[in-house]
């Protein structure tokens, strides 16, 4: 996973167990000895967490939706992107380098940039793939 989504994902987590702590604290009773009193409250404790238990959800349904999910989704694509790389393929490395693929091994692509020079470069490192169309 991505450092940004551990980090929003434990962030999250930190906020709503100090949420939930605060809503069990906040109602606690005043020391009666009366025990019908003591089950209304009991029961209103109960019903207070429905509330912030359904914020949890909407937290980590929100988390999921904007953050996890369309990075999987990127990873995913980039995985296919880089399986289907191919000799003849014009590509643009992570470190912006414009080259046509040369030959292709299990971890590495052999590129050859303008200038005709080859180079070696890592799979992974293959930014994306360019269209003829695009110049």
């Amino acid at each position: 996973m991505n450092k940004t989504i551990k980090t929003g994902i434990i962030a999250g987590l930190i906020i709503a167990v100090l949420l939930l702590s605060a809503s069990c604290l906040g109602t606690t009773t005043s020391g009666g000895t009366d025990n019908t009193t003591g089950a209304a409250t009991e029961q209103s404790t109960f019903e207070s967490l429905w509330p912030m238990l359904l914020f949890l959800v909407v937290i980590f349904a929100m988390f999921y939706f904007v953050m996890i999910r369309p990075q999987r989704k990127r990873q995913k694509e980039h995985q296919e992107m880089m399986q289907g790389i191919q000799k003849g393929d014009r590509i643009i490395t992570a470190g912006g380098i414009y080259g046509t693929v040369e030959s292709v091994s299990e971890d590495s692509v052999v590129i050859k940039v303008e200038s005709g020079t080859t180079m070696r470069v890592n799979k992974g490192s293959v930014a994306l793939r360019r269209d003829e169309t695009q110049r």
